[in-house]
């Protein structure tokens, strides 16, 4: 039997700026990955959004991203791997503050935007993003694009790792994401997405922009929370997952 785990980025809003429909999308993912401060998310968002998580059943990952909360961490920033590896240290670090006082357990750390693409072609700065999340706890899972430096990298520390593959972005030859700013980057049509979900899971296949087919391995899928059809993506894909017979589950379950 296949399965996978579905999860989404969200406690993204930021003082009196609401994004997305986090309540909701919890309904339908396994992982919740929380912004921790820096591309977006604050003290009282955290908290909020670990409480609703809690609430939901959702395992729950630190969201690290650039310390750019107008460009939403999305802009690449010139940073070194030792100011990876701090500013990672840093951001999981408190969003696990929160955790432990809510009463919940940390399951993992994904890296947000920019810091993420980066990292997937980088290798240092992949390693240093899964040393800090090593030398932070060891029994934490990192979240990285599947075939990509930041899985090799926590696999090589010793980590466990989930490969991650998008329902709503398209790829490119090489397997990485089509950056934002390239028409066909995201995906808008439900029907569309949920083909190319159920294809990285049952067939280890995604198709690029440019018509070929690339191998992926897809542990986790991830629907963006700031999306506007994020709820119903979520939805959609879960229940569609769910009637191919695919097991829908987080990692500790």
């Amino acid at each position: 039997m296949f399965k996978v785990d579905l999860n989404s980025d969200l406690g993204e809003s930021f003082g009196a700026y609401k994004m997305g429909n986090d309540k909701e999308i919890l309904k339908n993912v396994t992982s919740a990955n929380v912004a921790c401060g820096f591309h977006a998310g604050d003290p009282a968002v955290m908290r909020k959004t670990v409480k609703m998580a809690i609430e939901s059943g959702c395992a729950i990952g630190a969201h690290p991203g650039m310390q750019d909360l107008v460009g939403f961490g999305r802009r690449k920033m010139e940073i070194t791997p030792d100011e990876a590896y701090e500013i990672v240290l840093y951001q999981v670090g408190a969003l696990a503050a929160f955790v432990k006082a809510e009463g919940g357990k940390l399951q993992h750390v994904k890296p947000h935007g920019a810091l993420y693409n980066m990292a997937a072609k980088d290798a240092a700065l992949a390693e240093a993003i899964a040393r800090a999340v090593y030398e932070f706890d060891p029994a934490l899972v990192l979240f990285g694009l599947a075939g990509s430096e930041s899985i090799k990298a926590g696999d090589k520390i010793g980590l466990k790792t989930a490969s991650e593959v998008f329902a709503d972005r398209s790829y490119q030859a090489d397997g990485s994401l089509t950056p934002r700013n390239l028409p066909g980057a995201m995906i808008v049509d439900e029907e569309a997405s949920i083909a190319q979900v159920l294809r990285m899971v049952k067939e280890g296949k995604v198709r690029t922009l440019a018509g070929e087919d690339v191998a992926v391995k897809a542990d986790t899928v991830c629907v963006h929370g700031d999306g506007a059809k994020a709820l119903l993506f979520t939805e959609k894909i879960r229940r569609v997952l769910e009637t191919e017979g695919i097991m829908v589950q987080g990692f500790a379950e």
